[in-house]
């Protein structure tokens, strides 16, 4: 959770958080950050995502990492990383808009109105059915293209720059493309240039410095190359809104309990019903993704009842003390 969302949030109560338990979101040390870690990592034309993941756990040492948004082998670009908890996370990148820079190559040679003309015809809602060679089910569906522009003719060469809906098949659209035009399309280069929020000037991190850095780390104790490359895992959920509970309402939430409206201290404003959010300590902690039960309106109106339904517990129990009591410990205390 950034500063500024923190400034943005509307004050439902208040109360302190105990320094003893937790740690602020910015000022976690490497060992923690390479468990609530995010990488935006600059992928490399040839190894598949899988292998890169697999690569990076073995430099950083760690047991546990993810990727957001599988790249082809020989597709390059922003590809986001989440270390050991923060892989739970990862899912909100899924969500939103991804940006490509693709490398195409014509079969014919159309005037440059004549490829502008079909370019317009797929922005928006296009059909689109994934090539043979893909993950999922070979069934037509809809994508958005959102923007679908030409930057540059050469011959039979074009780039395009294509802001799209996430689930689009890059290739697929220069096929189509070409198809309308007649003689056929083939793409030559594709590299991804967008994930959600994060773009290429956000400080991207090849697998070369990853590793210098951790070196200067574990041999020179400089863990100053490792705190740039590596961010809190809170920035990849800076575009859902947020909520902010007592320190008291942590464990229980973190051991499957969902969160009543006692437990809130701020909310972003113009929270609605069914809204995706982000659930932090007053540290700044990601606890977990839940959806919104009611909106800041009657969050502020009402004192108790169920106000989030919890979808996601990233941050493990225990890490706040219990400060909840089961049915069991109210029973001995009935009985005695």
């Amino acid at each position: 959770m950034t500063l500024k969302q923190l400034q943005n949030l509307v004050t439902i109560d208040q109360d302190l958080t105990n320094d003893e338990y937790g740690t602020y979101y910015d000022k976690r040390t490497v060992k923690q950050l390479l468990n609530y870690g995010l990488i935006i990592l600059n992928k490399p034309p040839g190894p598949t995502s899988h292998e890169t993941v697999a690569w990076t756990k073995r430099i950083l040492k760690i047991p546990k990492a993810g990727h957001s948004g599988t790249l082809d082998p020989q597709v390059s670009g922003v590809l986001p990383l989440g270390l050991g908890e923060g892989t739970k996370a990862l899912e909100v990148l899924l969500y939103g808009p991804k940006e490509y820079h693709a490398l195409g190559r014509l079969h014919s040679m159309p005037s440059k109105e004549k490829l502008d003309e079909v370019l317009n015809q797929f922005t928006g809602e296009i059909y689109q059915k994934p090539p043979q060679r893909s993950s999922v089910l070979r069934r037509t569906r809809i994508r958005n293209i959102y923007e679908l522009e030409l930057l540059e003719q050469k011959d039979r060469l074009f780039l395009i720059r294509v802001l799209c809906e996430a689930g689009t098949y890059i290739r697929k659209l220069i096929y189509d493309i070409g198809e309308i035009l007649g003689p056929g399309a083939t793409m030559i280069e594709l590299r991804r240039t967008r994930v959600h929020q994060f773009k290429e000037d956000f400080p991207l991190v090849t697998m070369h410095e990853l590793a210098n850095a951790y070196a200067l780390w574990e041999e020179k104790k400089d863990d100053s190359k490792l705190l740039e490359q590596i961010k809190p895992i809170e920035y990849a959920l800076s575009e859902i809104k947020s909520v902010v509970i007592r320190d008291s309402a942590v464990d229980a939430l973190c051991h499957g309990a969902q969160l009543a409206i006692p437990g809130v201290l701020q909310v972003s404003p113009n929270l609605k019903k069914g809204d995706l959010v982000g659930i932090y300590t007053l540290k700044g902690e990601i606890v977990a993704l839940a959806v919104a039960l009611l909106s800041e309106l009657e969050i502020k109106e009402n004192i108790k009842g169920y106000s989030f339904e919890t979808k996601r517990i990233i941050m493990p129990p225990n890490t706040y003390p219990k400060s909840w009591k089961t049915k069991q410990t109210l029973t001995s205390k009935q009985h005695n």
